[in-house]
């Protein structure tokens, strides 16, 4: 399997975190938080607004699997969101807490695993 073949499969691999976390934000709302308690209308709209954001993100990644090599515009640009949504859960991090093991995988997949799939995107475009 050649280099461009794995990243297409990488991205892919990665794209079920938003997929699955933003679909069941949409659809669960701020009951998928076990200790959030009953939410407010207002921060069920957000909560499921930004879900939906999550959800898009992930098509955006989707949408560059078959030409992986030609999107990089596309793919930095949903990069350089979600690395600043990372930075703000990382801010998050230091002032509040360490929150729950999935919102620290979430973490690990903005800060690392999505720059480090950019970078891939990067070297297989210049091949």
């Amino acid at each position: 399997m050649n280099e461009r073949r794995l990243l297409q499969c990488a991205v892919a691999l990665a794209c079920l975190v938003p997929f699955a976390a933003g679909g069941a934000g949409v659809i669960a709302s701020v009951a998928m938080v076990k200790s959030a308690g009953v939410p407010s209308v207002d921060l069920d709209s957000h909560f499921r607004y930004l879900s939906g954001l999550l959800f898009g993100i992930g098509l955006g990644f989707a949408a560059c699997i078959p030409r992986i090599e030609a999107k990089g515009t596309l793919f930095r640009g949903l990069t350089l969101v979600v690395v600043c949504g990372g930075l703000a859960r990382l801010f998050a991090l230091v002032t509040m807490g360490s929150p729950s093991p999935g919102h620290l995988f979430g973490l690990a997949m903005e800060l690392g695993v999505v720059p480090a799939l950019a970078l891939w995107q990067a070297r297989v475009a210049a091949a």
